[in-house]
């Protein structure tokens, strides 16, 4: 590696060309088909496929409609760190060769600027040539696969890593038939065994009904589980927050549809933007979860309302996990519409948990009295690397 002190703008362009540069290996692609040569240099771990893959899913993220060479060197020129926001370190340092910091110390000399040209329009040249982009710089159906296969091994690595643990099989739950009944706790009323709960009393000979003699029924579950996981995709979330969040809904698509429970995705913003009824087609869900691109503000309403009608009538029991680090910015009455539809989801039988990322005090109040209403959980995010992990105990909780 080169020095990543400012360089005197009197050296020549010919000393750019070993700094710092990303190092490069040409790919292993020994099958016919495309999806199945993406998939070989993918397992392979062909570093030059890989940081491909990478550079497309932070596109993704960081909502990049389009690699156009010329713009993206006028902006790191104009305005770095207004750059810096735009695309992020990732995709600076994949397009241009450097390390981020080394091109912001360097950015204003001529000599560099030309050399840092020379390789964003290169590697641009190349995703075009690999057809991972088309001819207006847009990321094509096969790049797209290549994002998806990079987030789905990327994150089964990382949870063979931690352990992805088992879910207990509980036998009883709140939303099946009344099969029987146990000594009263903090519940629903309307799961009061009335009559077991009047013969305790008489023959404790009670003259009136007390808290110890009450008696709540237990319900059996029935059929599987149907999750949908909701996420925030609106402008706050950009980045980072959105590809630690596509991550953690990889890590529970893939547990959960492998013990035959349903996944459905809802991804929100200002209005609901995409809907995937749960479903056991886990490479569904990974497709439309890589393509996710961060807009607008938050409406969680409309996402709850929307659940509602996806889940139906099914018989399953029914939770849903909504990721989000705002609640709520959209509508005249945020809070009010969405208290409102957290009740309606309640009417249904459907739980919902919160999983909350550095929410302000006002979220944080809201999303309890959220789930006192639903009895989900709320969860406080401050590490977004532990996020697939709180993820995957809410579905443990189910």
């Amino acid at each position: 590696m080169g020095s990543t002190e400012p360089i005197d703008s009197e050296i020549g362009k010919e000393k750019f060309s070993n700094l710092e540069e990303a190092e490069e290996l040409t790919g292993k692609l020994s099958k016919q088909k495309e999806e199945d040569k993406l998939m070989n240099s993918v397992l392979e771990s062909d570093k030059e496929t890989i940081d491909d893959g990478k550079l497309l899913s932070e596109s993704i993220n960081q909502n990049l409609s389009s690699f156009v060479p010329d713009m993206i060197f006028k902006n790191l020129v104009n305005d770095y760190k207004l750059a810096k926001q735009l695309y992020g370190e990732v995709i600076i340092r994949q397009l241009s060769g450097y390390e981020p910091g080394f091109v912001e110390k360097n950015i204003k000399i001529p000599e560099f600027q030309e050399e840092i040209k020379k390789r964003i329009d290169e590697n641009v040249k190349k995703l075009k040539q690999k057809e991972l982009v088309n001819k207006e710089g847009e990321i094509t159906e096969q790049g797209l696969k290549l994002s998806s296969l990079i987030l789905y091994t990327e994150e089964l690595d990382k949870l063979k890593i931690k352990g992805l643990g088992e879910k207990k099989e509980k036998k009883k739950d709140i939303y099946g038939d009344k099969k029987d009944y146990h000594a009263y706790k903090k519940t629903r009323y309307r799961d009061i065994a009335i009559r077991q709960s009047v013969k305790t009393a008489i023959r404790r000979q009670h003259k009136q009904l007390q808290k110890e003699d009450l008696r709540i029924f237990e319900r059996e579950r029935k059929g599987g589980i149907s999750i949908i996981y909701a996420l925030d995709a609106s402008g706050s979330m950009k980045g980072n927050k959105l590809g630690t969040g596509k991550r953690a809904g990889v890590a529970l698509a893939y547990k959960a549809i492998a013990e035959k429970n349903k996944v459905g995705l809802i991804v929100f913003g200002d209005d609901v933007k995409k809907i995937v009824p749960p479903t056991l087609d886990f490479n569904d869900i990974l497709m439309s979860i890589t393509s996710i691109r961060a807009r607008s503000e938050t409406d969680i309403a409309k996402t709850i309302e929307k659940a509602i009608e996806v889940f139906g009538n099914a018989k399953e029991t029914k939770h849903l996990i909504l990721l989000t680090d705002v609640i709520p910015t959209k509508g005249k009455k945020p809070e009010t519409d969405t208290l409102r539809a957290v009740s309606m989801a309640r009417d249904q039988n459907i739980t919902i948990s919160i999983i909350g990322i550095n929410l302000d005090k006002d979220g944080e109040k809201l999303a309890k009295r959220m789930i006192e209403i639903s009895q989900g959980r709320v969860y406080k995010v401050k590490n977004l690397e532990n996020l697939d992990t709180v993820i995957l105990e809410d579905y443990y909780s189910v």
